[in-house]
């Protein structure tokens, strides 16, 4: 129950403990700590301010002040700030519950802070603005103030966690520190209340409390202890406000009593005996038969007595008083005398417990909001509040004086202004002088979201049935709706003149609501399946709607007239046209025409269209259904703008491919390499052609698993045309691009929150150029680059085609072109270590061919080393083929042996090459074979690798009788491809289920 302890600095003082524990010495003593940490960001801003900055040999000297230093309560929200990157974070709608909200102000201006995914938001409530404090790459897991609200904490909990401190009043980060718990973050912390010292509580398996002085440079707790995790899992920690070296923290059992005052960093665990749970059950206006026997207590967040040496615990509707003496840590015991039980402090069960100004706070899971003095009298309760479970209570630390006066002319307790926050993500804010409760946040559990076609709304739904419309321009709900019977929207959408937003629901609803009352014209919802719809879409002319389901269905509705003048949706038909889930739904026109055609891509890998025209209700037809990968799996697709005369459409797999197909043939006409940033693309959508003159172009906007990112159209592969930055670090769901191009909003698969995204193209094309031009891009992609040994072999290797083809004659006469024939691709492809299929050999063909038909009307039959680069640059695998996927290949192919390892019996092996997929002749796999076996037909005796010995003339059974009956994945890795790598090495995967 000991820690280590470590020698302490104290930043940029010398000052004694009593002088620390002075209020105003300690603020200074931070400001000057945190100066240290923007010391060179201020450096740089004075400098661009025209600021002189004198350098010497040994130090450098700032003629301005610290940004930081010279900030008050008016900075944060008075600055301009400009936008420096190709997508910022404009505005998050959504917070996450399972964080507090604190009051940082409510005096002149009514301002909050909580979190919201992995950004820490600051709300002006009296202007109606966001400042949002962004750093951390994963979500963030917990935030504290300091008791002066000048210090704000954020932490996380991801690989390679961040512990950021900022100050309030700049918004500007004064120390960061990294990996604070390795292996398990930042779960809970506190400042002290002189907020010089920081403690952290890990979520490792063994769990960790430290206790940092977060001002200084030195970058380790200078206190730390570890816990037993018999105590169970701690989830909060606290200062004892009146004595820094004391702490406390809880888990669902237990309650743990730390300090320091003897040097180092001790624990004692404190948990009740069951007779008091007993009393506690016996007390509770509605008993839970099941408490005795669960193994946990469920306790709330305990808290310090400001005067007595007592620490309160919530238990259900009481409070557990511990008498907590100064050497309890040292002696481990603790007397039964010492535990006193207050029964009945509250009806229901308490689920906040705080205090403030000499009196205990408490809320329950009714809403209910009580005040108690030291003894537990009851003083007051705020009513009607119309809340449900409260999670949090923060009290202002400004207070008016009139209201002071007030109090002691009326006798009555002085109770400050706060905020409370409630399990439904609603947010109060209660003037305690007047009651007066002003709600300052409603947000739903947001899931889906659609940008309106011409106007700065945005639709949004959540999961509790909840539809609002934002305007996004003046920050604003215009409209909102609640479902009764339909809940759990799953889709929203516009229909491309904006009269319409259709929503879709798990229970395979659909609603079709007008645009700007949220009202439908027919009273009962469309419905022509059980199953969850996942993808709604309306077709151009906004006369057709089709969903997708979960039950990998599409359905159509059309508008047409039923009886008299009034239009109605009606049921046109459903088709189970994919066999497994699909990824996409899209209207577009038919080449020619103004009717509309219908398309649905599937993880089936099968691209189908719908024949709308022949469909009849109750009927809907097919049209054409096609494969359009041999191995990876589609993801999304999306109309490529009209950049050449030849229409296209794009589609993304999970193999980092972006394909061009057109949009008539359906003939892979491109295939490229897209955006690498540690997931595919699972959603894009094109933005309108900016008007600025000098981009003037199209872009694309994109999400993976966890960003969101955009992409400067034509597409070529070059990987310095994209940029994306972390949206949703647990994942993102759904984007939606505005009718203008300026924003992108993206929802949060888990966190419920939607972001607001910047766009700033000028950004994005500044970033490609300095990539470079024409060809340097790509000579990135190969190894050593434009001077390294791969790029000469490439280049000799295509010197040879040139021979081979034209002959060493013609090549000495000085007339050979820079070209080769498209026949030479696939042995140049091989020669350089990548290996297509058939299919794909085919796709370059296709590509080459046809890539100047629709300009000249002709073919292109040879190709140059700078196209061929571009070629093998954007077909071969994004990241080559892994040890683990063969591994993975033999697991589901093959059986397990006594080891444990997947094999494959030989005749396996060669009928699945004989007789699957692009299937191969017995020829072919003896040539492959003796190759990857030397089996050399020049040498008449050669050992092979199990001991026999080769002929001169090597027959198909002879080179097959080499081959082991029994053939392992470790043997086919290593002994017929010759790795040197191993599946330990690479990470083997899991076998498939």
């Amino acid at each position: 129950m000991s820690g280590t302890k470590k020698k302490r600095k104290d930043a940029s003082t010398n000052c004694s403990d009593e002088e620390q524990k002075a209020p105003g010495h300690l603020h200074e003593c931070a400001v000057v700590g945190a100066e240290k940490q923007v010391k060179h960001r201020d450096e740089a801003e004075h400098i661009t301010e025209g600021n002189s900055v004198e350098t010497g040999p040994d130090k450098v000297e700032m003629t301005g002040q610290s940004l930081v230093y010279t900030a008050t309560k008016d900075t944060l929200f008075g600055q301009k700030t400009t936008q420096n990157h190709v997508l910022s974070p404009e505005w998050v709608l959504g917070r996450e519950s399972s964080i507090p909200v604190f009051c940082l102000q409510d005096h002149d201006k009514l301002i909050v802070l909580y979190a919201g995914a992995h950004v820490g938001i600051i709300y002006n409530h009296t202007s109606n603005a966001q400042h949002l404090l962004q750093g951390h790459s994963h979500q963030i897991s917990c935030i504290c103030v300091s008791e002066d609200r000048r210090w704000i904490a954020t932490a996380d909990c991801g690989s390679q966690s961040m512990l950021i401190v900022w100050d309030s009043y700049s918004g500007i980060p004064v120390q960061t520190l990294f990996d604070c718990h390795v292996g398990g973050g930042v779960i809970a912390m506190a400042f002290s209340s002189n907020a010089k010292d920081l403690v952290t509580l890990g979520g490792e398996k063994v769990q960790r409390v430290c206790i940092w002085d977060w001002t200084s440079e030195v970058r380790k707790p200078f206190l730390w202890t570890e816990l037993s995790p018999e105590h169970g899992f701690q989830d909060y920690i606290s200062f004892k406000p009146t004595d820094r070296t004391q702490l406390l923290s809880g888990s669902k059992s237990h309650v743990l009593f730390y300090s320091w005052a003897k040097g180092n960093l001790q624990y004692f665990a404190m948990k009740p005996k069951r007779s008091i749970l007993a009393e506690v059950q016996k007390a509770l206006t509605q008993p839970s038969p099941g408490l005795l026997q669960n193994a946990d207590v469920l306790f709330c967040k305990s808290v310090f007595h400001w005067e007595n040496p007592q620490i309160l615990t919530p238990i259900l509707g009481s409070i557990m008083v511990w008498d907590v003496m100064d050497d309890l840590v040292e002696n481990q015991y603790l007397p039964v005398e010492k535990i006193l039980l207050i029964i009945q402090l509250m009806k229901h069960p308490i689920s906040v417990l705080t205090v403030t100004d000499g009196c205990f706070v408490t809320g329950s899971t009714e809403g209910e909001i009580h005040f108690f003095d030291e003894t537990f009298t009851y003083l007051t309760e705020i009513d009607d509040l119309n809340l449900d479970a409260v999670t949090s209570i923060s009290f202002s630390k400004e207070c008016a004086e009139e209201y002071l006066e007030d109090c002691f002319l009326k006798a009555k307790p002085f109770i400050r202004n706060f905020v409370v926050s409630t399990a439904s993500l609603k947010v109060v804010h209660v003037n305690a002088q007047n009651n007066i409760q002003t709600p300052l946040l409603q947000h739903n559990p947001l899931q889906v979201v659609a940008c309106h076609p011409s106007q700065p709304a945005v639709a949004m739904g959540s999961q509790d049935g909840f539809l609002k419309v934002w305007d996004y321009k003046n920050k604003v709900i215009i409209g909102s709706r609640a479902f009764d019977t339909d809940r759990d929207i799953q889709c929203v959408t516009f229909d491309p003149k904006g009269l319409y937003l259709a929503v879709g629901f798990g229970s395979g609803s659909v609603r079709i609501l007008d645009s700007h009352t949220l009202q439908s014209d027919q009273e009962e919802s469309l419905r022509s399946t059980t199953k969850c719809i996942h993808l709604i879409t309306f077709s151009a002319d906004s006369q057709y709607l089709a969903t997708a389901d979960s039950g990998k269905g599409v359905t159509v509705f059309h508008l047409q007239r039923n009886e008299g003048p009034l239009l109605r949706w009606m049921y046109l038909g459903r088709y189970c046209s994919h066999y497994k889930p699909i990824v996409d739904l899209l209207f577009g026109v038919s080449p020619g025409s103004t009717q509309p055609r219908l398309l649905s891509l599937g993880m089936d890998r099968q691209l189908v269209e719908y024949d709308l025209k022949k469909s009849v209700t109750n009927q809907l037809l097919i049209l054409s259904s096609e494969r359009i990968e041999q191995s990876a799996t589609p993801r999304c697709m999306a109309w490529y703008p009209p950049l050449s005369r030849e229409h296209f459409l794009l589609i993304a797999s999970d193999q980092y491919k972006m394909k061009l197909f057109n949009s008539t043939t359906n003939m892979c006409r491109k295939t490229l390499l897209g955006p690498t940033y540690g997931s595919p693309i699972k959603q894009v959508a094109v933005l309108p052609k900016s008007k600025e003159a000098k981009i003037n172009a199209y872009h694309l906007a994109y999400i993976n698993e966890d960003k969101v990112g955009l992409q400067i159209l034509p597409l070529d592969g070059n990987p310095y045309n994209s940029s994306a930055v972390i949206c949703h670090p647990a994942g993102v769901s759904a984007l939606s691009c505005s009718y203008d191009g300026r924003f992108v909003f993206t929802v949060g698969a888990s966190d419920c929150c939607v972001f607001s995204w910047e766009i700033n193209l000028n950004v994005l094309e500044a970033a490609a150029a300095l990539g470079g031009k024409d060809m340097f891009p790509f000579y990135s992609f190969l190894e050593g680059g434009r001077d390294g040994k791969f790029y000469r072999d490439m280049e000799d290797f295509f010197y040879y085609c040139q021979i081979q083809v034209y002959g060493p004659d013609l090549i000495k006469k000085g007339r050979v072109p820079n070209e080769i024939p498209l026949s030479e691709v696939p042995s140049l492809m091989r020669a350089v270590g990548h290996f297509p299929t058939e299919k794909e050999i085919e796709d370059m063909h296709n590509e080459i061919k046809f890539s100047k038909y629709a300009e000249t009307g002709k073919h292109v039959t040879d190709i140059n080393l700078e196209d061929f680069i571009k070629l093998y640059v954007n077909h071969r695998p994004a990241f080559g083929i892994s040890i683990d996927e063969i591994y993975q290949a033999f697991c589901i192919s093959g059986r397990t042996d006594s080891t444990g390892q997947p094999v494959l019996l030989k005749h396996e092996l060669l009928d699945s090459l004989q007789l699957q997929g692009e299937r191969m002749t017995e020829e072919e796999l003896k040539q492959c074979f003796a190759t990857l076996l030397s089996l050399n037909e020049d040498e008449e005796k050669e050992e092979t690798l199990w001991g026999a010995s080769g002929g001169a003339e090597c027959s198909v059974e002879s080179v097959f009788q080499r081959l082991p009956e029994e053939i392992s994945a470790e043997t086919f890795i290593h002994s017929i491809l010759g790795s040197t790598s191993s599946v330990e090495q690479s990470g083997r995967p899991s076998s498939p289920n």
